[in-house]
């Protein structure tokens, strides 16, 4: 029978005043057993970070704990002092942050960054705390770890990156690993390698982790006991295997629900509808470097890549970050200008228009970006950001207002909201903003560029209905950009599958699912997590 090595108990998180609820987490109580893995899942919001922040002692200072206990090692961590919680992080417990690029110096080399572990803890000499970070990076599949440990972190992969983080985060061997959201912005086939990994080092180091997520797929194939927060409290825990095949609370069932069952929906044919975009051999290399100390690299971004769409269809590209895909969307609307190929737009030559014809013709083509939040100006009220394009080609201003309220009632959101700013409203409300602003201009063709990947599920699938729906009604064409394989057989009536620069598959959404020729397609299909069956879609 396992042991618990960490457990909170009743723990209640109060928020400021004025929000929509009064606790982050209230109640909170759970145990973590020696050598298993706990998966906290939830939506943005429902305090599976800040529990995360309160065992590390890395709450912030507008939230203030108002009861209950943390026991580790028969001490409550809520009443160390900073000096026993310094000594405690790192050596007992460990933790890998959601976002590397962030949590890691942009200014200090990964093995400087390693090796600082050791050094604020006064463990080792500096010749074995180098020794030790070549071992480390070894430990995480890191290639070539003793020249890859000497680069900076923006010189390095987003799966690298965070090999690096896990690197840091089992340095001093703790007991306890809580890894905070790891693999949500990464590839299925880095995501597949982040999981395995953690999954190895844990069995390896007998250590117990807590992990957190919103990917039922990645509970599916990581988790040993799972816990359900909504809102910060409690509504749902048990074995992986009780929850994801036999969940008891609504909530639960309404997760599992929205998660992409990778089976494409029935989609009539399209017919005789014209073709909207069409590209032929499109070519970009990028070359860097060049000088006296620094050789030159040609990297051959988008290699002849060839497509067309018609009205009202939906192409998906697919493939690993660096495939491609964001570069192919940039060249198809003239953010970046290709190096050869031709770009129809309907019966236009798209690419060959000079700057003057140019700014007319982008009306026609419009794109979702990643993250509406940082595609939004965070000072201007979102109907003014709706407003502008039709503004800039003309359109009165009060005429451009009425259309973005109309907008924001396609898209879902209520007209009144028009004079409030960004951040008074969700992610997906956000994305639905971002989708509002490419639709004012009445594009025939829309780019959606990873504009679901950073949603919780139950958003997603909003997301993803609105976008059908409005592509229905307006006869969109639309290019939809994504390294998720569930979410593209959702929309997609064709899939692209890109890499390192080329197409190498293009067929139709259900037969490339159901019998995949290439290779790299099949590795892809292969490294979705989740697809041991273990995740069930109840009908609510």
């Amino acid at each position: 029978m396992s042991t618990s090595i960490l457990s909170v108990k009743n723990l209640r998180l109060a928020l400021p005043d004025g929000g929509d609820r009064r606790y982050a987490l209230d109640d909170l109580t759970f145990h973590l057993q020696e050598r298993k893995i706990l998966c906290i899942v939830g939506e943005s919001g429902s305090g599976k970070s800040l529990c995360a922040q309160t065992v590390m002692g890395l709450l912030p200072k507008a939230i203030r704990v108002d009861g209950g206990e943390i026991l580790f090692g028969g001490r409550d961590l809520l009443k160390a002092d900073k000096e026993g919680l310094r000594g405690l992080r790192g050596r007992q417990i460990g933790m890998i942050f959601q976002e590397p690029m962030t949590a890691l110096n942009p200014s200090m080399r990964i093995i400087d960054q390693i090796v600082e572990v050791f050094e604020a803890h006064g463990l080792l000499t500096q010749e074995e705390r180098q020794a030790q970070a070549v071992k480390l990076a070894t430990e995480v599949g890191l290639p070539d770890p003793a020249r890859i440990i000497q680069s900076f972190p923006h010189q390095l992969s987003g799966g690298q990156r965070q090999r690096a983080m896990i690197a840091m985060a089992l340095a001093l061997e703790p007991v306890v690993l809580i890894a905070d959201e790891p693999t949500t912005a990464l590839d299925v086939t880095t995501q597949a390698q982040i999981l395995k990994l953690i999954r190895e080092i844990q069995q390896r180091r007998g250590m117990s982790v807590i992990f957190i997520t919103h990917d039922f797929g990645v509970v599916a194939d990581i988790a040993d006991e799972v816990l359900v927060l909504q809102k910060g409290v409690v509504v749902e825990q048990g074995t992986s295997g009780d929850v994801l095949r036999r969940p008891r609370h609504d909530y639960t069932k309404a997760l599992l629900a929205a998660v992409p069952s990778g089976i494409p929906p029935f989609r009539p044919g399209l017919g005789d509808k014209p073709v909207a975009i069409s590209v032929a051999n499109m070519r970009k290399t990028y070359v860097t470097g060049g000088s006296l100390f620094k050789p030159k690299r040609t990297v051959h971004a988008v290699k002849d890549v060839s497509f067309e769409i018609r009205r009202g269809e939906t192409l998906g590209i697919i493939g690993e970050s660096g495939s491609g895909k964001s570069t192919v969307a940039r060249l198809v609307t003239r953010l970046v200008e290709p190096d050869g190929g031709k770009i129809m737009l309907g019966g236009e030559d798209f690419g060959a228009l000079p700057a003057g014809s140019l700014r007319e013709a982008r009306k026609r083509i419009q794109m979702v970006f990643q993250d509406p939040f940082a595609s939004l100006n965070p000072r201007r009220k979102v109907g003014l950001s709706i407003a502008d394009g039709p503004i800039a080609h003309g359109v009165s201003k009060r005429e451009a207002l009425q259309q973005a309220a109309d907008l924001l009632k396609l898209v879902g959101l209520d007209p009144r909201s028009i004079d409030r700013l960004p951040h008074e409203f969700s992610g997906g409300q956000r994305q639905r903003i971002g989708l509002a602003r490419a639709l004012a201009l009445k594009p025939d063709v829309l780019i959606a560029d990873e504009s679901v990947s950073a949603l919780d599920v139950t958003i997603q699938k909003q997301v993803l209905e609105l976008l059908e729906e409005l592509k229905g009604k307006l006869d969109l064409a639309m290019l939809f950009i994504t390294h998720d394989l569930h979410v593209a057989a959702q929309v997609c009536d064709r899939i692209a599958v890109m890499r390192q620069g080329e197409i190498v598959e293009l067929r139709p959404t259900k037969e490339l699912l159901n019998d995949p020729q290439n290779a790299y397609t099949q590795l892809l299909l292969a490294a979705i997590p989740g697809k041991s069956g273990d995740i069930q879609h109840p009908v609510l």
